[in-house]
């Protein structure tokens, strides 16, 4: 017998050349597809095998490993395409110190709000960059930030803290272009102003916490919810919130008695929906999942379907894998532990096991030919058709004995 032709597949595969961090062989990657793949899909956060710290050594490691130019372009890709939020900016903290001249060019392009700002502040900050300060270059992106985005931005930016954007004005100075944006920075870091200089919304905003019979001001949602609110004014938040902010507080609007009034559970719902909507908020399916799995047992059926209609369409981006393409999800028991990692107890509701069902779903939605093999110690038998909704064949895969 011509033993070439009948050798062991085994023999078919070229030899592994390192091990994941669950101990099993595995591909080392070069240091740009390494990079790539951790700029789109890592997390600074606990998960199953690899803390944040981990996560965050091996992104520096990658990034400093490769040239400016496909640093640069991997920012981009993360922060525009994939719609990363901290990676990009530790990533633009870390271009500072290899090649202003491209921070100066992408810098615009990645730090486009105000949660992106305090983002590289922070990453700049913490010294993994390199640094502990933000150095006069990055000082002065900071601050052209600060002085030309609109008001809504500024204002929109002082939600959150570490560091809180009066922290970051505090830290670089910026020079105010004009009185009326004097006297909001000072508002900002509460320094005396001329309070008929502030935006017309801030004003309203003062006027209204004296007297709460006014109109509830245009302001985010965070601005309004630190005050005591009757259940018609948080009907009247919930009637003019963002797309994202619904999705985070369905079951807030619930306890609130918002969908009492079934045309604002019908608003709520086709708000949900809306392609054009779930496209500009940049929604990852697994964020939609999350949203799925927490609401409450008594939200609305026409709010649980709109929220898997949204599904359908977060998941227009998945490729078309050209070829047969086949899942295999893992169902065994250890699947059933958080994403967020069994050794330090569980930060969330969503399962290792719900996030591969989606995953595989997700995939089938825009590969109808795709097979997916569920398998624990052997494999199992499941009916998973493409026609089938994400939601229902993610039910299908949640179900299955381990």
């Amino acid at each position: 017998m011509n033993l070439s032709l009948f050798q062991s597949i085994r023999g078919a595969f070229l030899p592994t050349t390192t091990t994941n961090d669950a101990g099993a062989p595995a591909y080392a990657m070069d240091d740009r597809t390494a990079l790539a793949q951790l700029a789109v899909t890592g997390c600074f956060g606990q998960t199953f095998y690899a803390d944040a710290e981990t996560q965050l050594d091996r992104l520096l490691t990658h990034a400093q490993a490769v040239e400016p130019e496909f640093l640069a372009r991997t920012i981009l890709y993360s922060r525009n395409a994939a719609h990363m939020k901290d990676t990009p900016a530790v990533l633009c903290a870390l271009l500072s110190r290899r090649n202003f001249g491209l921070l100066d060019d992408v810098f615009p392009c990645v730090i486009d709000n105000g949660k992106m700002l305090r983002n590289f502040v922070q990453a700049m900050r913490s010294g993994h960059a390199g640094r502990k300060s933000l150095g006069s270059a990055p000082r002065r992106l900071v601050r052209n930030w600060l002085n030309y985005a609109s008001d809504a931005a500024i204002i929109s930016a002082t939600i959150g803290n570490q560091p809180s954007l009066a922290d970051v004005i505090k830290m670089v100075h910026p020079k105010p272009l004009t009185p009326a944006r004097e006297a909001l920075f000072a508002w900002i870091i509460g320094k005396p102003h001329d309070p008929a200089l502030l935006p017309a919304v801030l004003r309203d905003f003062e006027a209204w916490k004296i007297d709460r019979s006014q109109a509830l001001p245009d302001l985010p949602f965070a601005f309004l919810t630190a005050q005591p609110l009757s259940n018609r004014q948080w009907s009247d938040i919930a009637r003019r919130a963002t797309w994202t902010t619904t999705r985070i507080n369905l079951n807030t609007f619930l306890r609130h008695g918002v969908f009492n009034d079934k045309a604002m559970v019908e608003l709520i719902a086709a708000r949900l929906a809306e392609p054009a909507l779930i496209e500009k908020a940049r929604v990852f399916p697994y964020q939609l999942l999350v949203a799925w799995l927490n609401v409450a047992r008594q939200m609305p059926a026409e709010i649980k379907n709109a929220l898997q209609i949204a599904m359908e369409h977060a998941t227009r981006q998945v490729p078309e894998i050209k070829g047969r393409v086949v899942i295999a999800v893992d169902i065994s028991g250890s699947m059933h532990d958080p994403v967020s990692g069994y050794r330090k107890g569980a930060t969330s509701k969503v399962r290792c096991l719900d996030a591969a069902a989606l995953i595989a779903a997700a995939i089938m939605r825009k590969n109808p030919r795709a097979f997916i093999i569920p398998f624990h110690t052997k494999t199992v038998t499941a009916t998973i058709s493409p026609m089938d909704s994400i939601m229902t064949n993610v039910k299908i895969l949640q179900a299955l004995p381990s």
